[in-house]
């Protein structure tokens, strides 16, 4: 019933990217801490468990996303190899911090961080495009921040990229793309550093490789790229704003959740 459960999160999670234009993660976490209660992993690992099995899943499903993006000719290359390096930095800082707070303490901070997103998205909140792309010491200073936010909650960073480009005045084409491109980095080292970061520990579940829990990671896996395709073929046919406005909601339940679970 578990394996039925892992195949739904990435089914959801999937169609969610595709419709919403947000990582999966933001679905992935919450339902694998859920999961994790139900099989009584210890508190004191579960946040990480998921956040780490979540960036596991993220290289998955961002191989086929940046391959269409780059098809397409939408990706700025340039750009994404001056974020890179910061990012990857960023992401082992992210993880090492992860790995030192207490889960009570990640719990508010994913919390919180999914009520930002949610008045963003809700609200239709989005940075005037008021300044050009910075030069590289900019960029890859910008992509030390995304990279630490985005492994701490484990999200593929398209919350944070996506803002940051459009207030760089990029192409909102090119800047989707692009943020595509550098969620598969953050999913790559963060997935290497949380099962660097976890391995030995002495309350992981069976099946646990470091901080991924290796039967999730192949249930979701298994769905959620097929599920953002079709999310994808979705998004052309309903309202956007109102799909927006719906998923902001359901972020603002979930925050709300985690943080009076944590207090």
């Amino acid at each position: 019933m578990i394996l039925l459960i892992y195949l739904a999160v990435g089914a959801v999670a999937g169609l969610s990217a595709g419709l919403f234009g947000v990582g999966g993660g933001l679905i992935i976490v919450p339902a694998l801490v859920a999961c994790f209660s139900f099989l009584s992993v210890a508190p004191d690992v579960a946040m990480q468990l998921a956040v780490g099995t979540s960036l596991a899943t993220i290289v998955v499903t961002s191989v086929g996303s940046v391959r269409a993006h780059h098809k397409l000719g939408n990706v700025d290359w340039s750009c994404w190899r001056l974020l890179a390096p910061g990012i990857a930095v960023g992401v082992v800082c992210g993880v090492m911090t992860a790995t030192l707070l207490s889960g009570r303490i990640l719990q508010l901070a994913f919390g919180g961080f999914c009520l930002i997103v949610a008045i963003y998205m809700g609200l239709g909140v989005a940075p005037k495009p008021s300044r050009q792309l910075p030069g590289g010491r900019g960029l890859t200073s910008a992509g030390l921040g995304i990279g630490y936010f985005s492994a701490m909650f484990g999200v593929g960073g398209g919350s944070l990229t996506v803002p940051y480009l459009s207030w760089c005045n990029v192409r909102m084409q090119t800047a989707v793309a692009t943020s595509a491109a550098c969620g598969l980095p953050i999913a790559i080292v963060g997935s290497a550093s949380n099962l660097v970061a976890g391995f030995g520990h002495s309350a992981l579940p069976a099946y646990s490789f470091g901080f991924i829990y290796l039967p999730a990671f192949i249930g979701i896996a298994l769905l959620s790229a097929p599920f953002a395709k079709l999310g994808a073929l979705l998004a052309q046919r309903l309202s956007g704003p109102r799909l927006k406005q719906c998923f902001a909601l359901f972020l603002l339940v979930v925050g709300s959740q985690f943080i009076l679970e944590a207090l």
